[in-house]
């Protein structure tokens, strides 16, 4: 990406929560965690409002059983019901939102009893481990199913369009703002350090 001229600065123009659409017309709100300007086009580091969940179904009862990951639409939609009704019974309401299932409502104390720790493959062939907090489980058709939140937060990358549409970034357009992200989160540290001190 070529350089161009960087600003920290917050755009009065951004506002501090905005709403991503997907192609299915699914809306997700977010808050507007950070935001910097390049090449002329607003960033927007986002924070969905509401908390991330993932559905996981076990392929057996053994330890070592291997994870899936209930992500596709088709998927999604026969166990969204059965889902729905398990998190209302704690007072958490599940929405189909764009990009993401999340819930609303106030989730339960973290239970160190109750973290599932996977080991999640990123770009490159590297390994993360990622945590997440167990919330119910549920029976559809003689398959269980769990549901989780992740304990670190699911940040999102997106821009502002000229008409003021906010729109997803892919992975590579991440990749490469990365450096520029990275000035931003140095910067505000370092303003905290300076707010901070006598």
């Amino acid at each position: 990406m070529p350089s161009s001229s960087f600003s920290p600065d917050r755009d009065p123009s951004i506002p501090d929560s905005v709403t991503l659409l997907d192609e299915a017309g699914r809306s997700l709100d977010c808050s507007v965690e950070h935001s910097f300007r390049q090449n002329g086009v607003n960033y927007l580091l986002l924070l969905p409002i509401n908390a991330p969940v993932t559905i996981i179904a076990w392929d057996s009862d053994e330890e070592d059983a291997d994870a899936t990951w209930i992500e596709e639409s088709e998927a999604i939609e026969a166990v969204f019901a059965n889902a729905k009704a398990v998190l209302a019974e704690q007072n958490l309401t599940l929405n189909y939102a764009a990009y993401t299932l999340t819930v609303s409502g106030a989730l339960p104390e973290v239970d160190e009893e109750n973290l599932l720790t996977l080991e999640i493959e990123t770009e490159g062939d590297g390994i993360e481990s990622e945590q997440f907090q167990f919330l119910t489980h549920f029976y559809h058709q003689g398959q269980e199913y769990e549901i989780y939140t992740p304990l670190d937060p699911l940040l999102l990358f997106a821009r502002q369009l000229p008409n003021q549409r906010i729109e997803l970034l892919s992975v590579e357009e991440v990749q490469l703002l990365q450096p520029y992200l990275r000035d931003v989160l140095i910067q505000e540290l370092e303003q905290e350090d300076e707010s901070a001190s006598p």
